[in-house]
């Protein structure tokens, strides 16, 4: 994660302290001992409670009691252990443990119990708020910049679609156990769950074009919104176009863009939402779409998924239209950091 550079200049503040330490108290055997490694440490220290689970502690092998911890980070573990947590004392009652043999008892704990952590070897993990960008140059670039290991390529939307499918969620959920040659975490135990879902995101929209503001002279555009902070785009295509590129496509040897099943059937149109910052106009791709569509009569709803369409990632889902009808849109939308759900209403006629 952090470059050869802050790594040197951290070691060198790390030996300054550590000179200092010694000289106030040189006559303390602690203060000169080496730091042990997590499995020293645990042994010695946590295996007291952790081996068998005394008082509730999640015992050491135990994968589901270790699997809710581990997705808080190493650093919020870390906090907890230090401070004290429950009924476990502040440095799991021994005071000469130190918060770097800390940090590697617990990651030892972790990879006994179903994780695949690295255990730290400089100073403690500081809780530090890095940028999605900074996480993505730093670590995950070392496999998804070149695609190693068939990991998908930064900015490659064809690649990572597919793993987006299944929701956002479920994406990070698989870096954060680990999937394939690709380690927990990415192999930085200290990555929160909110970092991860940052950095892939930041590696779905890689190269995106930004969405570009809505036209001047157009301020009123039927089929745009702004909602709490979003530009909300409403799009709508018969699925006999969707049907019918389809088919071409398939002539020529191409692949066209994938929207789902194509119902069958008069009257359907693959509607589609694209979210994007409005004020930084980054596309959004870790928002839930849900549509109602009512004509006043009937009413539909759906949660829209994932698709990828010319160039972007955006939400869809096919919905039926009678031809006259004159409907009203609704889409309910939920966007992390955007507290609560809001609403960007639109209207269609059906031709």
């Amino acid at each position: 994660m952090r470059n050869h550079g802050s790594r040197s200049a951290r070691a060198a503040l790390t030996a300054i302290a550590l000179l200092g330490a010694l000289c106030v108290s040189s006559g303390s055997a602690d203060a000169q001992r080496k730091e042990r490694l997590g499995k020293e440490v645990v042994d010695a220290v946590c295996a007291s409670c952790h081996a068998s689970g005394k008082d509730k502690a999640p015992r050491i092998g135990d994968a589901k009691a270790w699997a809710g911890r581990a997705s808080q980070g190493l650093t919020a573990l870390t906090d907890h252990a230090i401070k004290g947590i429950r009924k476990m004392p502040a440095h799991g009652g021994s005071a000469g443990v130190s918060d770097i043999e800390i940090e590697r008892a617990i990651v030892h704990m972790v990879n006994q119990s179903g994780g695949n952590w690295v255990e730290p070897l400089g100073g403690a993990t500081p809780a530090v708020v890095r940028t999605s960008e900074m996480i993505v140059r730093n670590q995950c670039a070392k496999c998804h910049e070149a695609g190693k290991q068939g990991a998908p390529k930064i900015g490659d939307r064809k690649a990572w679609i597919p793993r987006l499918q299944k929701g956002l969620d479920n994406l990070v959920g698989s870096a954060i156990h680990g999937h394939g040659p690709m380690p927990a975490r990415g192999g930085l135990p200290d990555l929160s769950d909110q970092e991860i879902r940052g950095a892939i995101i930041h590696m779905v929209n890689y190269g995106l074009p930004a969405t570009p503001p809505p036209a001047r002279s157009a301020p009123d555009d039927p089929h745009h919104k702004v909602v709490s902070g979003t530009d909300v785009y409403l799009g709508l295509i018969p699925a006999e176009a969707i049907r019918a590129a389809q088919a071409k496509a398939a002539k020529t040897g191409k692949t066209a863009a994938a929207v789902a099943e194509i119902p069958s059937g008069k009257g359907y149109y693959h509607l589609n939402i694209s979210l994007a910052d409005n004020k930084s106009q980054v596309p959004v791709t870790d928002a839930r779409v849900e549509v109602r569509v009512s004509d006043g009569m009937t009413q539909e709803t759906k949660a829209l998924a994932l698709v990828a369409a010319n160039n972007a990632v955006s939400y869809g889902n096919y919905f039926r239209f009678s031809s006259g009808n004159a409907y009203n849109i609704t889409a309910d939308i939920r966007r992390p950091g955007v507290p609560g759900a809001f609403e960007a209403k639109f209207q269609f006629k059906a031709p």
